[in-house]
């Protein structure tokens, strides 16, 4: 959860059309997403699946940005300025938490 609601807050700060007012707003965000993702977001895919297989899986993307959209109209202090600022903001969020991600195991693991 750290890791993603830090890769929240250094994505907003590195994308222009994308704002976060407080680091309290990002610990919101990423618990936000989380649940998005886990109970929207499959459905939407299962309703999505012929598009989804016309276009080799990038309407993924779609429904990524959607969910960021989504995100942006439930809390107060996070906007996005369009589509394809939440389409940024979603490509470049995934990419950090997984670094984030990666390097917090490894260094757990040389903890142990």
């Amino acid at each position: 959860m750290i890791a993603r609601t830090l890769a929240a807050f250094g994505t907003a700060w590195m994308l222009p059309g994308v704002d976060i007012d407080k680091f309290t707003t990002a610990i919101w965000l990423s618990v936000v997403l989380a649940l998005l993702n886990s109970t929207v977001k499959p459905i939407l895919i299962l309703l999505t699946i012929p598009l989804t297989v016309v276009s080799f899986g990038l309407f993924l993307l779609v429904i990524n940005a959607g969910v960021v959209l989504l995100a942006s109209d439930w809390i107060d202090g996070f906007s996005v300025s369009g589509f394809w600022s939440a389409l940024a903001f979603s490509i470049v969020y995934s990419a950090l938490s997984s670094m984030l991600e990666g390097q917090w195991k490894l260094r757990v693991a040389r903890v142990k």
